[in-house]
């Protein structure tokens, strides 16, 4: 029996978390849950049921949860506010499933260097691919991380096609159920530039090892390449129910978490090189992501700033990550001192208000 505490448990990775709870009450009991607030009724109800011993709502109150004592510590939380949170839980001893891409990603070597090996069990089912497929052979025998990546809902349209796409169409993905704000930078490809970065740090493979490849169907979620030509991947159907079984059992596996993939049925599996020219965010973060230290936490906050505009009607869809490129480049990116986490908060602020300069004259009404 593994105690766990749900940080986000009303999101998307926080419900799929509870219905695995409920499918294995001999394995997972509930002793915190936490949420952002935005759904109040829902949280009442996933208190009332699986009474945990500690429950709040907002930052704080996941910062207290990720401090409680307990065997595995959920990140299901979205956004930059999700980078104390890991912190605590890091500092506590916990094993931090990390859902919270942006905690990785904006702390990078604050949050690396408060981690024990083997502390961090990824929850993106790239990554969660990544850590299954690495266990075939040692670090030395990895000549290269492959991350698939869907294509979005707008796969194969050119940059001018895309100039007019609205929130609607963008929070239509074509093979993933997710929360509104990583459908979008699904859809901009933001969220694997992310997950190139992510990669980078939890594996410490150079970032001119990974490549991402486009694989409209979602089933193969990512490979790893050994320098005798093998390549293995692992392959599912598009659930986020197996990684977040193994990011709450690592290294065991939970039976019958989701369905396997249907072998009587004919199946084509396509993979595609990525369009640099319309979807650029990925090389946008690799520079970020080469450029290290607080340029990432720019790169996640300006989106998260230009993701908001675009879904209240102030920027269009491709202005968000010009957005983002301009507050990159315009970023002075520390070079000497140990990182601290006020440098990275000061970083996050600083994009945020940036990003908002930027798109305050976008939306001015015209004279």
């Amino acid at each position: 029996m593994k105690d766990v505490v749900i940080l986000g448990s009303t999101g998307s990775i926080g419900t799929q978390a509870l219905d695995l709870v409920r499918a294995n009450p001999d394995r997972f009991r509930v002793v915190g849950l936490t949420a952002g607030g935005s759904n109040p009724e829902l949280f009442a109800r996933q208190v009332a049921e699986f009474a945990p011993r500690f429950h709040g709502l907002g930052e704080e109150a996941s910062v207290e949860a990720a401090q409680q004592a307990c065997d595995v510590v959920l990140n299901g939380i979205t956004g930059a506010v999700g980078l104390r949170p890991t912190l605590a839980a890091l500092d506590a001893g916990t094993t931090l499933a990390l859902a919270n891409k942006e905690s990785l990603v904006m702390g990078g070597p604050l949050v690396l260097e408060r981690a024990r090996p083997g502390q961090i069990v990824p929850v993106d089912s790239e990554h969660s691919a990544l850590a299954q497929c690495l266990r075939a052979g040692t670090p030395e025998e990895v000549r290269r991380l492959v991350l698939t990546a869907s294509g979005g809902p707008f796969r194969g349209r050119t940059r001018a096609e895309l100039a007019d796409v609205t929130p609607e169409q963008a929070a239509a993905h074509p093979t993933w159920d997710m929360g509104p704000v990583i459908t979008i930078n699904s859809a901009t490809l933001v969220n694997k530039g992310l997950e190139v970065i992510e990669a980078h740090l939890l594996f410490g493979i150079p970032f001119d090892r990974i490549e991402v490849v486009v694989h409209p169907t979602s089933v193969v979620h990512s490979m790893v390449e050994f320098v005798d030509g093998s390549t293995l991947v692992q392959a599912s159907p598009p659930t986020m129910l197996i990684p977040i079984a193994l990011g709450l059992s690592w290294p065991d596996r939970v039976p019958d978490a989701a369905p396997a993939v249907d072998w009587t049925r004919a199946e084509t599996w396509e993979f595609l090189p990525l369009d640099d020219d319309a979807f650029p965010a990925v090389a946008l973060a690799r520079t970020a992501g080469e450029r290290g230290r607080t340029a990432p936490a720019v790169y996640n906050a300006a989106n998260e700033v230009a993701v908001d505009a675009f879904r209240t009607g102030r920027l269009p869809f491709t202005g968000i990550v010009d957005v983002v490129r301009d507050v990159l480049a315009a970023h002075d990116v520390p070079s000497e001192g140990q990182l601290s986490l006020d440098d990275v908060l000061a970083a996050d602020a600083w994009a945020r208000e940036a990003a908002t300069q930027l798109i305050e004259p976008r939306t001015a009404p015209r004279p």
